[in-house]
């Protein structure tokens, strides 16, 4: 029987320290209930990756109060994950690859990082844009023959899933994330998209309703369905 998707939530370490930067071979994803709802149509897919992490506070709660189990917010941006990689790559001479967004933007997003971060070690990047299959297996080939230490990949949720266990299987062995918008919020926001006060509160998903109008119809259709889904999937799935 294949876990659920919870239970890869719930087994992955709560504990970023530094044997968890040691890894080798090891790739992340992340789910918050708008996410988590695509990634019920791909179980199969999300639950090979070696650690799911609850994206957001929203997600966090439901898993305590449905599964009683207490599990930490952890997202891909400057408020949780990021930061912590991008010190530990300065400190250590860690190398960085990132595959995410439009060219432009993510060329962007890479010298904002170099100037908070003047020491660390990018050493390449692309966008997230693929013309067809044989552009991806090329790219994660490329990737893999490069040998960087963290593989950075924002494709939108299942792609970019999908990428970077194409990494994986390539060859890639040092430590990969998903990191959905941030690399475009980044090059449209500067490097700190959420107020410290957002972050403080858990309002994060509600600043980014108010700051990209797109998101909305997700998060209000997150708010109908999640709950059912998520009371489905504990009791029926």
């Amino acid at each position: 029987m294949r876990p659920s998707l919870v239970q890869s939530i719930v087994s992955t370490p709560a504990e970023i320290d530094a044997s968890f930067w040691c890894q080798k071979g090891r790739v992340y994803t992340f789910l918050n209930p708008v996410s988590y709802l695509d990634a019920l149509r791909h179980k199969d897919l999300f639950v090979r990756f070696d650690g799911i992490f609850a994206d957001g506070s929203i997600l966090a709660a439901a898993i305590k109060m449905i599964y009683g189990r207490k599990v930490e917010r952890r997202s891909f941006d400057m408020t949780s994950v990021a930061p912590m990689l991008f010190e530990h790559a300065q400190k250590k001479g860690k190398t960085v690859y990132i595959v995410a967004s439009q060219q432009e933007q993510v060329e962007k997003a890479v010298k904002i990082f170099e100037a908070r971060y003047p020491d660390i070690q990018i050493i390449g990047c692309r966008n997230g844009y693929f013309h067809n299959e044989e552009e991806q297996r090329e790219a994660a080939a490329n990737i893999a023959a490069l040998n960087p230490d963290f593989l950075i990949v924002g494709m939108g949720v299942v792609m970019q899933e999908r990428f970077l266990l194409r990494a994986k299987e390539a060859g890639f062995q040092g430590i990969g994330f998903t990191c959905g918008g941030f690399i475009h919020q980044t090059a449209k926001e500067a490097i700190d998209y959420y107020p410290a006060w957002v972050d403080r509160m858990n309002l994060r998903f509600l600043y980014r309703m108010y700051r990209e109008p797109h998101t909305r119809m997700r998060y209000a259709k997150a708010g109908l369905v999640f709950p059912a889904k998520f009371i489905w999937e504990r009791f029926f799935g």
